[in-house]
Order: C-alpha cells, then sequence, then structure tokens
C-alpha cells in the first residue's frame, strides 16, 4: 500500500522534479477524529432491543402457562429497563467511547437468565400449590435486586477507574486479596462454607457469597501487571525441541506456584471448576504475554498429574468423574442431576417446546448450576446456540479492545477477561452436556446468584474502562502539529477506528523528528514499554 500523497504531487527523488511529497497528515488528523463517533445511540436502542424481548419472553412464558398477566410482571419488567437506563447513562458520563456493544449484550444474557429464572418459579409454585406446601419465594424478583446492585457495582467501577492503567499499581495487592478470598471458604467451619459438598462459599446468615467469582477478576488483574513487569522473565531462551522453545527450568516458578494453588482448591474445597477456571486463565495470560506454546503444553502436562492426583485420593472427584463416565449407571442417585438434564436437552430438539411449555423443574438447580438445561429443553438446540453466539460475540469484543489499545496492560487485561468469560461457558456448557465432568459452577449473567452476577457486571465495567481508552481520540503531541499553534493539540483517530497505514523500516528505526518514544506501560516510568506492531507503526 503507498503512502497517500498531497494533491498534485509526483514521484521521483528528492530535489527532482517528479519527487513525490508526503500528504500533510496533520491537516487531516481533526477531520478523522471529528468524524469519530461515541456511538452511545447504538448502545442505547440495542439496550432497549434487549429489554423488548425481555419483555415480550416474559410475555410468552405467563402465555404457555396459562396466567393472567399481573402487576408483578410489570414490576419486572420495569425495573429492568429503568437498571439498564441507569447502567447506559453511568457509561455515556464515564466512559462515552467505550464499545457499544458490551453492555447490551451483558444485559440481553442477564434478561434470558431473568425469563428462565421466572419460568422455574412459575414451576416451583404450580408443584407446591398441587402438594398443598406453601408457596415459595419468587427468585425472579431476588434476581433484579441482584442487578440493580450488580448496576451499582457496574458504575462504581467506571467511577473510581478513571485509567485501567492505574489497576496496574495494585497487581500485587489483587493478587493477595484474590488469594484471600479463594482460601477463605477452605479455613473457615464446613457449616459457614459447604453446600452440597464444596466448600466455595461464605454463608452471612440468610445470605451467602461466592468468593471465586470475584477472585477471578483480581487473579487477571495480577497476572496482566506481573506480566508486564516479569515479561522478559517468560520470554528468555530456553533448549528447542520439536520446533519450539521451552523455558528454562528455574523460570518455571510462577507457573508451578499457580499450579499448587489449583490444585490446594481442588483437595480442599472440592471445587474442580475453581480450580479450571483458575488455572485456565493463568495459561492464556502466559500464551498471550510470551506467544509461546510450550508454556501451554507443559502447564496442561502438569495440571493433567495433579488431576491424576486428586482423582486417585479425593472421593469428591472421584465421584464426578465416575458420573462423567457413566451417569445413568446411578441414574437414581448420584447420576440423577446429569441424566435428567440430559433427557431434557433431548426433549427440547431443535426448535424446543416453546417458553412456558416444558418441565424444567424436574432438573435439580434448574435455575443456577443447571439453567442450560431448562434453556435447551424450552428453546431447543437453536436457542441454546443462538445463546452460545452472544457469548462468542461478548469475549470477542473484549478481544477485540485488546487488540486496539496501546499499552501492554490494557491488552492482557482485556484478554484475561474476555477470556475469563469464555472459559466459563465452556466450563459450564460442558458439565452439563456431559462433555467434561460437571463442575457446579454458575453461567455469567444467566444463572440465578448474586456473586455471579454482580462480579461479572464489575468485570463488563473493566472491559468498557480498556475500550474506551483503545476508541477514544488521543491528542497529537508532535511539535507543529496542532493547527494555527497556540499550545492546542489536534486530536488522533483512535486505533480502534483508524484505518491500517504502512511505515517502512527506515522510519521505524528513525522516527521523524525524534518522536520515537516509547510509550510508558502499565508499571509507569520505567516499566517495559509496549510493543505490539501497531504500537509501533502509529506512533504518538
Amino acid at each position: 500500500m503507498a503512502r497517500p500523497t498531497a494533491p498534485g504531487a509526483r514521484s521521483g527523488t528528492p530535489g527532482s522534479p517528479g519527487y513525490e511529497r508526503p500528504a500533510d497528515r496533520t491537516a487531516l488528523r481533526p477531520a478523522v477524529a471529528a468524524a469519530v463517533s461515541t456511538r452511545r445511540g447504538v448502545e442505547l436502542a440495542l439496550l432497549g432491543f434487549a429489554a423488548v424481548i425481555t419483555t415480550g419472553a416474559l410475555v410468552l412464558v405467563e402465555a404457555n402457562q396459562e396466567q393472567e398477566l399481573t402487576w408483578a410482571l410489570l414490576y419486572l419488567g420495569a425495573a429492568y429497563m429503568a437498571i439498564l437506563a441507569l447502567a447506559h447513562l453511568a457509561v455515556r458520563r464515564f466512559a462515552p467511547y467505550a464499545d457499544p456493544l458490551v453492555l447490551p449484550l451483558a444485559a440481553l444474557l442477564n434478561g434470558i437468565g431473568l425469563v428462565m429464572i421466572h419460568r422455574v418459579d412459575l414451576a416451583k409454585i404450580a408443584r407446591a400449590a398441587s402438594l398443598g406446601n406453601e408457596e415459595p419465594a419468587q427468585e425472579a424478583l431476588r434476581q433484579v435486586g441482584w442487578t440493580a446492585i450488580g448496576i451499582v457495582f457496574f458504575v462504581g467501577v467506571l467511577w473510581l477507574v478513571p485509567d485501567h492503567r492505574t489497576l496496574a499499581r495494585y497487581g500485587y495487592t489483587a493478587g493477595f486479596v484474590g488469594l484471600v478470598l479463594l482460601a477463605l471458604p477452605a479455613v473457615l467451619p464446613a457449616s459457614l462454607s459447604e453446600v452440597n459438598g464444596a466448600r466455595i462459599w461464605i454463608k452471612l446468615g440468610p445470605a451467602s457469597i461466592q468468593p471465586g467469582e470475584f477472585a477471578k477478576i483480581l487473579f487477571v488483574v495480577f497476572f496482566a501487571s506481573f506480566l508486564v513487569v516479569k515479561r522478559d522473565l517468560f520470554t528468555s531462551a530456553g533448549k528447542h525441541f520439536l520446533g519450539m522453545t521451552f523455558p528454562r527450568p528455574r523460570d518455571l516458578g510462577p507457573l508451578l506456584v499457580a499450579w499448587g494453588v489449583a490444585m490446594a482448591v481442588l483437595v480442599f474445597e472440592s471445587d474442580l471448576g475453581t480450580s479450571l477456571m483458575f488455572f485456565g486463565i493463568v495459561l492464556v495470560m502466559l500464551y498471550v504475554a510470551t506467544e509461546r506454546i510450550s508454556w501451554v503444553i507443559i502447564g496442561l502436562t502438569i495440571f493433567g498429574a495433579g488431576a491424576f492426583a486428586a482423582w486417585t485420593f479425593v472421593d469428591r472427584v472421584q465421584i464426578r468423574v465416575s458420573v462423567w463416565l457413566d451417569p445413568f449407571a446411578d441414574y437414581n442417585g448420584r447420576g440423577f442431576q446429569v441424566s435428567q438434564g440430559i433427557f431434557g436437552l433431548a426433549t427440547g430438539g431443535m426448535g424446543g417446546t416453546g417458553l412456558g411449555a416444558g418441565r424444567p423443574e424436574l432438573v435439580p438447580f434448574a435455575s443456577t448450576d443447571f439453567i442450560f438445561t431448562s434453556l435447551g429443553e424450552e428453546l431447543g438446540l437453536v436457542g441454546i446456540a443462538a445463546l452460545l453466539l452472544i457469548y462468542c460475540v461478548l469475549a470477542t469484543r473484549a478481544m477485540r479492545s485488546a487488540l486496539a489499545v496501546r499499552d501492554t496492560f490494557g491488552k492482557l487485561l482485556a484478554a484475561g477477561l474476555g477470556f475469563a468469560i469464555a472459559w466459563q461457558v465452556f466450563v459450564v456448557v460442558g458439565g452439563v452436556i456431559n462433555l467434561i465432568p460437571n463442575t457446579g459452577i454458575t453461567a455469567p449473567f444467566v444463572s440465578y446468584g448474586g456473586s455471579s452476577l454482580v462480579a461479572n457486571y464489575a468485570l463488563v465495567a473493566i472491559v468498557l474502562r480498556v475500550s474506551n481508552a483503545a476508541r477514544q481520540p488521543a491528542p497529537d503531541r508532535r511539535p507543529g502539529a496542532a493547527p494555527g499553534g497556540g499550545g492546542q493539540q489536534a486530536p488522533l483517530a483512535p486505533l480502534a477506528e483508524a484505518s491500517t497505514e504502512m511505515v517502512s523500516r527506515d522510519q521505524v528505526r528513525t522516527p521523524p523528528h525524534g518522536h520515537g518514544h516509547q510509550e510508558a506501560g502499565a508499571g509507569g516510568p520505567g516499566a517495559p514499554a509496549d510493543r505490539s506492531p501497531r504500537g509501533r507503526t502509529r506512533g504518538e
């Protein structure tokens, strides 16, 4: 691709009549930046679309259950739309250039989950009435309350974190707090932490929280900060084998520490899901930082060895594996939940039974761990595929922000958070369809539960903060770049909106006017510079 030229310029050598004079990019940049749109109107329209889908689905559930349209349904829809409006105003105020698809995607997943939770509530109420029992509390109303709390956390993160790079200053603090949150259920009495054999909760009277959901975000912040500072340690040359470069043995310490933490969670808390989540995030962030597949191979090898040892000595892991291998061997016992979930998915078939026309209450924990079987029964394979596609787009938008942002810390942070969403969905869905042993963790935004919902809204807020930094126009600080002087700075188009520019090697080696300065990394002055090709060719 040739560099743009000024109107009427000709090609040639300097000083010759046919010399090609480069175009004045300084004069073009203000016009490009002026065309950059915040696209908040697109976000508002998509949020309205999500609210319409949620409200319409609630009406379908009531209609198929032959229920009257009560005021409770109106309260659910109105509260949901009011919460979304508050979130939109917060983004418009604190992150005006953020990705316009991230929040609507999260809101749509939240709305779909709210519909299914309400559907399960109706089934439980009908069953209690047939048995003459007292009507159970409606989880859908509680979910709306947890959504409001999640939006409060969402707004708080956007307000308290004006620049995502400030999180790098607290990387080690985040890692320490994450370890404390992860280990706390293991040291508490079983009466305060154990639910269905897994010690992953902290019970506070009638309420309970799952600290692992918050630890997940803290660990991503810690590893992003750690890998920026210690990147040279992980990219040091080692032995070459089978076309791959393996790290030196003395550089395996951080990976072994992460492996030890994952194994401790698996053994002492009997929680396979959190162990998989934690170690998977560490491996992917190592790969993103080093681009070496050898780290992934070593990590999977040592994790497989640890998992085999846990299967040999830990009873709960043995039970999960035996149910995974043959869920129908003990149909009325340990394999009942997985078997019923498989039957529910089979009943749904391709198109599903329709919202409100299935029997999701026959599966234990139909609104939490196994909400995907409830959705699969009533929406079918088509509905589940659409739901997974929404998750894929959400994770992809986070990855796109990681590609577009200039600083290395932001790249690792957004990539880690995006992968955390995708990996958690894989672990949940894989356990439900019996692809992997059931882990018991909840689906982001969809399953009933306060801890997961609040933590994931905080996660989305951090992703929006990174995408805002990637898309907002950057000031051009080169001398003479501002038209007319006066100390003003002409804005540059953000990387997310900019077109590709070809820069010669000579320009990369010796930038014009001496403006090849390295951008300060996430760790401030002295941190490693951003070595990404886009950051180098665009310049500052």
